[in-house]
């Protein structure tokens, strides 16, 4: 079986080293951030708050759907009564700077995982070094197809059920900007990181934190969990609810399908050995 190899390293020189890792992701977010400014005006304007107008494509998709099902206009956005103000003097500028990090982030994160990577391989068997590359390449193009069912799918229906409900005639829907972009950054980067379980799953079966025995038992409360969360932001029709819930339940058994493949390779190598 191939040796792990490890240099000895005291508990100083680790977090010397973790030290090292957050510095050049930091640095690597705040280049990407920095070439985001040059494209502020399409990011705020067509990204940002693409989802706000009726023609978003996400809409389009909809409203076409329902003419092929033969619903008519049924789940088609026509209108979107809501508006977006700015109550803090500083408050637009704040919103600026921290989107454009968060669009750093983004696209720096091929980088921070790389550096991840670095950080852990020290404590990988030679044959899992190998993978270095393949892990790097999963799990980014995982996170960015988080990232765009984030955006694609969970923001505009979001943004759909929050614009539409109302307790009364009397209250107006007027959202401040901070309240409007922090739902868009959160649904994003959450969608990106929840679309990473496949790759957590895989290091946790590693440690003997999780099995495939575990992820199988609690299945059904994942489900229950997954549909309640596609019930609450998406509007009240099966289509919409059953578009946001599908892609996380195949993630969750994509994850225990990786999770028992990790214990049968650890199975033949301890019979091998």
């Amino acid at each position: 079986m191939a040796e792990k190899n490890i240099k000895e390293m005291s508990f100083l020189d680790h977090l010397e080293e973790l030290r090292w890792v957050l510095v050049r992701s930091s640095v690597a977010i705040v280049i990407m951030a920095s070439i985001t400014y040059f494209f502020a005006d399409f990011i705020f304007e067509e990204v940002i708050f693409g989802p706000t107008k009726t023609n978003f494509i996400t809409y389009r998709f909809f409203c076409d759907a329902s003419h092929y099902l033969g619903f008519a206009d049924s789940i088609c956005i026509t209108e979107l009564n809501f508006i977006i103000q700015n109550t803090e003097m500083e408050g637009q500028v704040n919103i600026f700077v921290w989107t454009c990090i968060t669009a750093g982030f983004i696209l720096a994160f091929p980088y921070i995982l790389f550096q991840l990577w670095k950080f852990i391989s020290p404590a990988l068997y030679d044959n899992e070094k190998k993978h270095a590359k393949l892990f790097i390449f999963i799990a980014s193009i995982l996170f960015f197809i988080g990232v765009l069912f984030g955006y694609f799918v969970i923001v505009p229906m979001s943004v759909n059920f929050l614009a539409s409900f109302s307790i009364s005639k009397i209250v107006q829907n007027q959202f401040n900007i901070d309240s409007y972009v922090s739902m868009v950054k959160t649904a994003v980067i959450a969608s990106g990181l929840f679309f990473e379980l496949p790759i957590i799953i895989y290091f946790l079966t590693k440690l003997g934190l999780v099995t495939p025995t575990f992820l199988r038992t609690y299945r059904k409360y994942a489900i229950v969990i997954v549909l309640i969360v596609a019930a609450i932001i998406t509007p009240p029709d099966v289509i919409s609810q059953i578009t946001v819930a599908i892609p996380m339940l195949i993630i969750y058994e994509a994850s225990i399908f990786i999770s028992a493949i990790v214990v049968k390779n650890k199975l033949k190598n301890e019979q091998s050995s």
